[in-house]
């Protein structure tokens, strides 16, 4: 039997050359690759700045800790979500405020987050679930009409003067919307290039930030560099200028830098990608084909103004229960094909059971994970090996 597994990493010859040719150069942590990288990453979201480190949680953290968000403040993030989205908040000293989906979605209902806005209110963590972008004007409105209520800090979230929004863009590199793309409508989005993303450097992720906010990027660059190389302030490629060995260390800070062997294998990915993102959402477009009319509602990732990067196949088993969906998930795997599931809500899990948070609360994320089947959806995933997913989806849900 032919296995269709979950989702492997699409890895050719070019990422093997990227990173031998920098085993060879004698330069494998923090340098001209990773800054390339960075480069690269913020001219395709359409900013002048990106910061590369190791995961789209450190990312998520720093831009908490860039911004002084910590005790005393709360942060609002939904209920339907992987838990970095949340234990950023956690990390900071912050308090934690989740907030249920709406109706047959796995965005937050947007009603219930402007009534969970206060003055301690800080910052707003929408996400990109499955690639999909969620609805910033909504954010944006809410975040605007609540201006009068905000309460600033610090001289960074006075020149904000607003609610920061933080997108856990973790799924979403490369999705569009009205020419722009993910990246480019949070204040700050944080990517994710874990092994099982769209797009790998094996660990690691991304911060960007648009242009427009007031800031100083350079500034703003600069505080990234500090906090992700223990407050030290230079790096140690500029150390190796003539006469540059001398250092200082401005603060005890963090220690979360993404290294160049992977950002190697992200830049052969990222001269790869328009072409891997063609695939995935042709993929898509023979899912939904094939599973029109069976008892499979998949989340709409191809609408005319807004494209998914097609990262995960979310679908609902319409009329299903929590036992019958495992059984498909059991039957599946009989068959050789892998499933998995987004996500387990966060008061289903101990950490934030432990916190206070309760199941009962949040019954519309619920009733969402209870149906929910994720299927394989990836750039090496075969026209044929869909048609089989889907056959036998068709004959386990009825």
């Amino acid at each position: 039997m032919n296995q269709i597994p979950f989702s492997p990493p699409d890895i050719t010859e070019k990422e093997i050359a990227e990173v031998v040719d920098t085993l060879r150069s004698g330069w494998i942590t923090t340098g001209p690759k990773t800054k390339r990288f960075e480069r690269e990453i913020a001219a395709f979201c359409g900013n002048s700045y990106a910061v590369c480190l190791n995961s789209a949680t450190a990312s998520m953290e720093l831009t908490l800790r860039l911004f002084g968000i910590g005790p005393g403040d709360e942060v609002i993030v939904p209920a339907y979500t992987y838990t970095a989205t949340a234990s950023v908040v956690a990390h900071v000293g912050a308090t934690i405020v989740m907030v249920d989906c709406a109706d047959n979605s796995y965005e937050m209902d947007y009603e219930k987050m402007a009534r969970a806005i206060t003055s301690r209110t800080k910052a707003i963590i929408p996400v990109d679930l499955g690639g999909i972008l969620c609805d910033y004007e909504q954010v944006y409105r809410i975040v605007l009409d609540k201006k009068s209520v905000y309460q600033p800090s610090n001289a960074l979230q006075e020149v904000l003067g607003r609610i920061l929004v933080l997108a856990d863009a973790s799924h979403s590199f490369g999705a569009e919307a009205g020419q722009r793309r993910s990246g480019n409508f949070a204040d700050f989005s944080a990517f994710s290039f874990h092994a099982v993303k769209n797009l790998t450097t094996a660990e690691g992720g991304a911060v960007t930030w648009r242009d427009d906010l007031g800031l100083d990027g350079n500034t703003i660059y600069r505080q990234y560099m500090l906090m992700s190389l223990h407050g030290q302030s230079k790096d140690a490629l500029a150390k190796t200028q003539l006469g540059a060995w001398e250092y200082d260390i401005v603060a005890p800070l963090y220690k979360c830098n993404m290294t160049d062997i992977m950002a190697a294998i992200g830049l052969a990915q990222l001269h790869r990608y328009g072409s891997m993102l063609e695939t995935r959402r042709s993929l898509v477009s023979q899912y939904n084909a094939m599973l029109h009319g069976a008892c499979v509602q998949p989340a709409h990732h191809l609408r005319p103004d807004n494209t998914s990067s097609c990262h995960l196949y979310l679908t609902q088993l319409q009329g299903k229960t929590l036992g019958e969906r495992n059984a498909v998930i059991e039957k599946l795997a009989e068959q050789g094909i892998s499933t998995n599931v987004h996500y387990k809500p966060l008061p289903l899990l101990t950490a934030y059971r432990n916190m206070g948070f309760r199941m009962e609360d949040y019954p519309k994320a619920y009733a969402r994970y209870e149906t929910e089947l994720t299927l394989p959806l990836y750039s090496t995933l075969t026209m044929e090996q869909v048609e089989r997913i889907c056959r036998e989806i068709r004959t386990m849900v009825r």
